[in-house]
């Protein structure tokens, strides 16, 4: 982009490492689907468990994660805990990433 004023600012290290840190933390599709889910919504571990078709333990270890790097957070309901995405940029990056790859976008027209 041309006029785009970010394009002469200098990243410092610790910046590129943040950065990648985070993609590294999407790199992971459980996670990159948990996020996609939560950005549509909040939900606890045992509903994103049924979406993702995998077990508490493993969901709950990636939400773990994600709650770490500070992408995730979570909120007591009761006895459950609900989960729900701590960070809009963060959605707005797996959006465009969503749209970057959906199969309609790389079909040719007439």
């Amino acid at each position: 982009m041309p006029d785009d004023p970010l394009a002469d600012m200098p990243l410092a290290d610790a910046l590129l490492q943040r950065i990648a840190g985070t993609f590294g933390m999407l790199s992971a599709t459980a996670r990159l689907h948990i996020v996609w889910l939560l950005a549509a919504g909040e939900r606890d571990v045992g509903t994103l468990a049924a979406e993702l078709g995998q077990s508490v333990a493993t969901v709950s270890h990636h939400l773990a994660k994600l709650k770490l790097a500070g992408l995730v957070r979570s909120r007591r309901d009761g006895k459950r805990q609900i989960y729900l995405v701590d960070d809009p940029h963060v959605v707005e990056i797996v959006k465009l990433a969503v749209q970057h790859h959906r199969p309609e976008r790389h079909r040719r027209t007439g």
